[in-house]
């Protein structure tokens, strides 16, 4: 049938609604294409391929379908209302041929994407991508500088040219009919039903029936994908999860959270006074938080390239926490955790949501104790929100905006290179020290990200990828090399031996895996060194991000009031466990086992004893999932009801009650603006 609509034009239904059937066809062969290849590439991810092809294809073409009929609505209804004679006059025969091409080469575009798009995330569009569109400066750049676009683009232009000499005879024949309206608008009629009842009847669920994460990928859209992450950027937590007794949970999370504290009967009310056990250290602290930095990479964890010399040795000095655990996949998770320590939300972080002000943060604490308290990025804090986030939370800002031409020698699409950035800090350090100030300082770094450019003849390894660039190992070793230039500038500083610094990262280098959250792909050191103050040592408990911060306050002997939900890992009643999560599955991992939620309300738990682990649906009643929905449901009303904001009358606090999101979460983002752009396809294709 799908040949019959490219044969002659005699044998070819006679309406100018065929035009879009021609031009539906050659969407849905592209997104044929595309789902084979990543197949092909995926093949070695997929146990069983007998039972999971009819799954990938079948449902595959369904979501296709789907956004092809969103797509294709304006369209229809341009026809149905467009005259006769303007449909056959020669400008618009030329305006057809030119938005035919568009279209042709818009799909062989989307399928170039969707290729790198997987070689980078290993899934299709997501989250990620949003941020594409959102902060196109930065992703514009990075692109640039991380493929062969000049060429990609121009071969992609002559492919298009040459399907488009052989098409375009059949598919302007439609152009010369004359339709009577009534016939029209029946047709018109027909096809809008195809989008409304996938509007009705289609979702992301549909693509959730696999356990292994690969194949629910391929068998979704990328296009279709992109809108729903679009639209669908915060999730109703109690319309799409599992939810208990809020009573109940209530107060396991206190007894989680609270250790001996008084009891209070507000709902998730952890709102208590830490009192440090010794004398506090009124020590300064830089605090580093490095772009991607994977476990995997240190040779202390099993890298043997040699790509991290200077931390190598540098983490057997201080004190090194080998089992530790990003919350996320994202930076803004990462900040969010270690700045907040609260569990990740499901959608999109606390950092890029509005409403996120004069919240319990690590750095309110230490701007009451008088501190200089700065955020310094080597980007533009603009990019996830995150001037906004800081500054309204305690935090002045340096990046890359405010640096002085002098101040950089190198910058790339994502910011300055991090010894650039160290320098600044430095510089900032002398003078909180000279204003006899204690500071704290929050780093987040960027040259360990793609393109992976650096300063060249600092390391022994090219910048950038490809044509003889040392990719994600350059920008590792270049990260290392940068951290060993900063403390060999801080030992010379007469600050130096009173303060601590943290090394920590955002989140791993890659998050894609086989299962939802592949537990490997969230592992990263954290380190702490403070000669003076901290002894070498190794720590092998089980934490997370959340729990840094009230770490570092423990060791400082700090006494403050907290809202955090982390914990410090140091204390003897500390509870090997680990939150771990992305945009939708939300974790809790112990020693022996990840149990996560996922929309929909499933619960499942997955072994980690096993080669090959399986997931497994398991009930509310399962040992430890009472914690696990305590820590995200908590964390889903804390938010919600502003519990963690300083300033707050305490009468304000919540009583318990179960209620869906209030209008502080409706707030408009850069995000839902961005609407006003894309709105009518994602209105229709975001559906969740």
């Amino acid at each position: 049938m799908a040949l019959n609509i490219f044969k002659s034009p005699n044998k070819l239904p006679k309406t100018r609604f065929l035009l879009i059937l021609q031009l539906s066809i050659v969407t849905l062969i592209g997104f044929a294409l595309m789902r084979l290849v990543l197949l092909i590439r995926a093949w070695p991810f997929i146990d069983d391929f007998s039972s999971a092809w009819f799954y990938i294809f079948g449902q595959g073409v369904i979501y296709d379908i789907a956004f092809t009929s969103y797509f294709y609505i304006p369209f229809v209804l341009f026809f149905l209302v467009l005259p006769n004679k303007w449909l056959s006059s020669k400008i618009f025969r030329y305006l057809t041929q030119a938005g035919l091409f568009l279209v042709l080469y818009g799909v062989g575009f989307c399928m170039v994407a969707e290729w790198y798009f997987w070689s980078e995330f290993g899934v299709r569009f997501n989250f990620i991508s949003v941020d594409y569109l959102v902060y196109r400066r930065e992703v514009a750049d990075n692109i640039l500088q991380s493929y062969p676009v000049f060429y990609i683009l121009p071969l992609l232009f002559v492919l298009t040219a040459i399907l488009f000499f052989f098409i375009r005879p059949v598919v302007l024949t439609p152009l010369l009919l004359k339709e009577p309206f009534k016939k029209r608008a029946g047709i018109a009629g027909l096809l809008l039903m195809l989008p409304l009842l996938s509007f009705f009847m289609l979702n992301q669920s549909q693509r959730q029936l696999s356990d292994n994460n690969y194949v629910n990928e391929l068998a979704s859209n990328g296009p279709y994908q992109l809108f729903a992450a679009f639209r669908n950027n915060q999730l109703d937590y109690r319309q799409f999860y599992a939810t208990g007794n809020d009573h109940d949970l209530s107060i396991r999370l206190k007894s989680l959270v609270q250790d001996n504290s008084t009891p209070n009967d507000k709902a998730y009310n952890i709102d208590r006074y830490i009192e440090a056990q010794g004398h506090p250290q009124k020590l300064n602290v830089i605090l580093i938080t490095v772009e991607s930095l994977s476990a995997e990479y240190l040779t202390r964890f099993g890298q043997n390239n040699n790509i991290t010399p200077f931390m190598d040795n540098w983490f057997k000095q201080g004190l090194l926490f080998t089992n530790f655990y990003a919350t996320g996949t994202r930076t803004t998770r990462g900040l969010e955790a270690i700045t907040l320590s609260i569990p990740p939300t499901p959608g999109r972080s606390i950092v890029k949501r509005p409403d996120n002000r004069r919240m319990y943060s690590l750095g309110k604490v230490f701007k009451h104790l008088g501190y200089d308290t700065a955020f310094l990025y080597g980007g533009r804090g603009f990019f996830d929100n995150m001037n906004t986030f800081f500054s309204g939370n305690g935090y002045r800002i340096v990046d890359q905006p405010r640096l002085n031409t002098s101040e950089i020698t190198f910058k790339n699409a994502w910011g300055v290179c991090d010894e650039d950035l160290y320098n600044r800090t430095i510089r900032e350090a002398n003078r909180s020290y000279k204003a006899q100030k204690p500071f704290f300082f929050h780093i987040m770094t960027t040259s360990n990200h793609q393109p992976f450019t650096f300063p060249e003849g600092k390391i022994d390894l090219a910048p950038g990828e490809g044509k003889g660039g040392s990719g994600r190992f350059g920008g590792v070793k270049y990260t290392d090399y940068a951290l060993s230039q900063l403390m060999k500038q801080a030992k010379n500083q007469p600050w130096f031996k009173d303060t601590v610094f943290v090394v920590v990262a955002d989140h791993c280098a890659g998050s894609a895996g086989k299962v939802g959250l592949p537990v490997k792909k969230y592992h990263i050191p954290m380190f702490v060194y403070s000669p003076k103050y901290i002894r070498a040592r190794q720590v092998d408990t089980l934490s997370s991000q959340i729990d840094l911060a009230p770490t570092l306050l423990a060791l400082l002997n700090i006494s403050y009031e907290s809202f955090f939900f982390g914990k410090d890992i140091l204390s003897s009643d500390f509870k090997d466990r680990a939150l771990i999560a992305n945009y939708q599955k939300l974790g809790l991992l112990n020693k022996e086992e990840l149990l996560f939620l996922s929309p929909g309300k499933r619960i499942n738990r997955m072994g980690l004893d096993q080669e090959n682990p399986v997931l497994e649906k398991v009930s509310k009643e399962y040992p430890g999932i009472k914690d696990l929905m305590a820590y995200y449901q908590g964390a889903d009303y804390v938010f919600i009801h502003r519990l963690n904001r300083w300033g707050r009358p305490l009468k304000r606090v919540a009583q318990i009650k179960v209620s869906s999101l209030d209008q502080n979460t409706k707030e408009k983002t850069e995000i839902e603006r961005a609407k006003g752009v894309l709105g009518y396809y994602i209105l229709f294709s975001g559906k969740i």
